[in-house]
């Protein structure tokens, strides 16, 4: 095709695309590297949105017209290196699709994304049991694949770097702005360029099995997801211990804190942090049976591998190394007397009595002025 302003390129499924992923990648590392934690549904939806456009863009490209076909831009290992000896020797040789280093750079730029949100997942399921693999992944593994996640987000701003550098080096080289072309969609016409077969596109088999793909893939996360996760606590509480100890403060979810520091806590009642909250020797039984059963040791959420190792001097939960490197960044004044109490758990996590503090359920106080 040949319009007025040059040959059309890349078709709206291609630009959209590209954009779509761009913005989708922005928005990822703008939540994972800089806001923190208490954006991760904001960093969960670009992930999905990633995954969307590298989906799109692997259909669209056994599917679509003739530039957008991988097919027109799979070369084989000897044209890449003729390729580079023309860059490096300023020989010109123009293609109006990808060249071979651009198409490699292509295929990165599918494969690393689609890996960094596979990975995400596994750390979403794994560490704070969620997402459709809540049920069958453990802390261990979670963690393990949260440094892979982040290596991978590491790798890919390289690739982007490298990507930027090379559209700019062939639009000096070629003389045509590429990056107009990826938002006009048009090339110009002169020089001559190497022309790919003609393929025809299928628009309408492409959107449809897209919506068939992602009512299916929705459906299997969502159910996925509903499982229970693996080795959470339960959502059954002991009325006793609610009873007793919600009276004064947070009746703490057991997961917090291994079954040595509840029972030292309930062995010295009568001096309770700076009160006396004694109870009958049958009220104690039945709080530390509950409380042995439902420690630190015997579930697998991060709250409960964080928080399990006590402080040296101390029993409270907000004295352990856990808790400290967990807070370490909210200001001191957000807990100034009378306003914010350590222990109030309830204050900041939405979710504090299931002992989960998803990074959603977070909504920190402003400090005082």
């Amino acid at each position: 095709m040949r319009p007025a302003g040059g040959i059309l390129v890349w078709d709206i499924g291609v630009r959209g695309f590209h954009w779509l992923l761009v913005l989708a990648i922005a928005a990822s590392a703008l939540t994972g590297f800089v806001l923190g934690r208490t954006t991760l549904a904001w960093h969960l939806a670009a992930g999905v949105a990633v995954i969307v456009a590298v989906g799109w863009r692997v259909l669209w490209g056994l599917l679509g017209p003739t530039y957008a076909r991988f097919a027109t831009f799979t070369y084989r290992p000897s044209a890449v290196v003729a390729h580079l000896r023309d860059a490096l020797g300023a020989r010109r040789h123009r293609q109006l699709g990808h060249n071979p280093l651009g198409a490699l750079m292509v295929f990165a730029l599918l494969l690393v994304p689609a890996a960094i949100v596979a990975a995400g997942t596994v750390t979403l399921g794994g560490l704070l049991k969620q997402g459709p693999l809540r049920a069958f992944l453990g802390y261990a593994t979670g963690r393990q694949w949260l440094g892979i996640h982040n290596a991978l987000a590491i790798a890919l701003l390289v690739l982007i770097g490298l990507h930027l550098a090379g559209v700019a080096f062939e639009s000096w080289r070629g003389r045509e702005n590429l990056t107009a072309a990826m938002l006009t969609g048009r090339k110009p016409a002169l020089p001559p360029a190497d022309a790919a077969q003609p393929a025809r596109a299928h628009p309408v088999a492409a959107i449809v099995l897209a919506l068939v793909l992602l009512a299916a893939g929705t459906g299997g996360v969502l159910a996925l997801s509903s499982l229970p996760g693996w080795c959470v606590p339960p959502p059954d509480r002991d009325a006793t211990f609610d009873l007793q100890c919600g009276a004064c403060h947070l009746a703490f979810p057991p997961s917090l804190a291994p079954a040595a520091t509840w029972n030292a806590i309930l062995a010295d009642l009568q001096h309770h942090f700076g009160a006396d909250a004694s109870l009958s020797p049958d009220q104690v039984t039945a709080i530390r049976f509950w409380l042995d059963g439902n420690s630190a040791e015997h579930w697998d959420t991060l709250p409960s591998h964080v928080l399990r190792t006590p402080a040296a001097d101390s029993l409270r939960i907000s004295d352990t190394p856990g808790w400290r490197r967990l807070h370490r960044d909210i200001p001191a004044a957000v807990f100034a007397p009378k306003r914010l109490r350590h222990s109030d758990c309830g204050a900041c996590h939405a979710d504090a009595a299931t002992g989960m503090f998803a990074p959603q359920d977070i909504a920190i106080p402003e400090a005082d002025k």
